[in-house]
């Protein structure tokens, strides 16, 4: 749990704190506060903060404002406060509260009459305390989602006190931001690392949004949400929503990608842990199976379900080899041919024409691999029985790529 700009000024004492602009941001996390005692701040922050702005030492007219204002945009900082009053910063400028508008970036006001020490102690507190409840709160989740309990009843009713509305029927989420390495071998680590945290800062703020209240739980590009989800009507709604954000989201994301997997719905508060691994299942599908556009819903495994039930991978992987062993065996050494052609050709329902067209082949060069692979492998494309075996150790191949 977090600690927003709605909740700062919503802490008693600080009253006399007026939001002047900037109202779509006040669910910015504060990571801390900072008194800016510089002429800028890019410098001197990392992202959350929560500015103060004095002109004690150092004027402020509005050209330096202005200049903040930008760095804080640029630095992702939580908000900024002006402290106003006759000796230093008279009012604020309406071009400043214009752009902060603009800008979503939340300006508050602070009479200097509000002593500083109590507003810092007043935020230091509010962390301190919505920490340790973010701290609880993540562990009653991660309780029910790994079934690490010995008493359900005495777990919700901890959930309860802590205001985590669990009754009801729930569909887990599972999301897994993948990329990085290519960002990391087209820039230097440290612009990375920072361009990585405010990405993962957007989708968890994002999240928060779909969450009903409940933690995200998330660390190092993986998350964990649930979704309210009593009936498939609303499953399928989650289904939507996360699509419409998550399309558009991983072309901005690029060569980063979202993946995101869905539990069935209507999992009580008891089923949360079968809930999480079909959520972990359909994560999967999702990654590996590029015509999922990067979401897939447990629902929509299929004979997927049958195969992750197969507890001795050994049996996959003897089927796999038995089926397609030669075409893997002939990639690994004159390179990968063979098997995105067979992928192509079943992708495309054995239509010759559309898998030359995926693959950027002509059509006999097709006709020619795909007389290759039956001749390897034994089988008939022409075949039912065969096609379904080649199914099969297509989706084994994908899932253990």
């Amino acid at each position: 749990m977090s600690l927003t700009i709605a909740d700062v000024l919503a802490l008693p004492g600080l009253e006399s704190m007026r939001l002047r602009a900037g109202e779509t941001g006040l669910d910015n996390s504060v990571r801390w506060p900072y008194v800016a005692e510089n002429s800028g701040i890019a410098e001197w922050v990392l992202g959350g903060e929560l500015v103060f702005v004095t002109g004690i030492n150092h004027p402020r007219d509005e050209t330096n404002l202005l200049q903040l204002l930008e760095e804080a945009c640029e630095r992702q900082v939580a908000g900024l406060v002006v402290l106003t009053g006759p000796a230093y910063i008279q009012a604020i400028p309406q071009r400043l509260l214009d752009a902060a508008e603009a800008a979503g970036m939340p300006l508050i006001e602070q009479p200097y009459s509000l002593k500083m020490v109590l507003v810092t102690q007043a935020i230091g507190s509010a962390l301190i305390q919505s920490e340790q409840l973010g701290r609880s709160r993540h562990d009653v989740l991660e309780r029910l989602l790994t079934g690490d309990y010995q008493s359900l009843e005495l777990l919700l009713h901890r959930a309860t006190q802590l205001g985590m509305p669990l009754a009801g029927y729930w569909q887990v989420v599972q999301l897994q931001l993948e990329g990085s390495e290519l960002l990391f071998a087209q820039g230097d680590a440290a612009s990375v690392e920072a361009q990585l945290a405010r990405q993962h800062d957007v989708i968890s703020r994002r999240l928060r949004q779909f969450s009903a209240g409940l933690p995200v739980q998330g660390r190092a590009g993986q998350w964990t949400v649930l979704l309210p989800a009593p009936d498939a009507v609303a499953a399928l709604t989650n289904r939507q929503q996360l699509a419409h954000w998550l399309n558009p989201l991983n072309l901005r994301l690029a060569p980063l990608k979202l993946f995101i997997g869905l539990s069935a719905a209507a999992h009580p508060p008891a089923h949360l842990a079968q809930a999480q691994d079909e959520a972990r299942q359909a994560l999967a599908a999702a990654r590996r199976f590029s015509e999922r556009a990067g979401l897939c819903v447990y629902d929509e495994l299929g004979v997927l379900k049958l195969l992750s039930g197969v507890r001795d991978r050994a049996l996959l992987d003897q089927f796999l080899n038995e089926r397609l062993g030669p075409l893997l065996r002939h990639d690994l050494h004159h390179g990968p041919n063979l098997m995105p052609t067979l992928e192509a050709w079943f992708h495309e329902n054995g239509n010759l024409v559309a898998a030359a067209q995926r693959l950027a082949v002509h059509r006999n060069t097709l006709t020619h691999r795909v007389q290759r692979i039956e001749a390897l492998c034994g089988l008939t494309l022409d075949n039912a029985y065969d096609r379904l075996d080649i199914g099969i150790a297509l989706m084994i191949w994908r899932l253990s790529a």
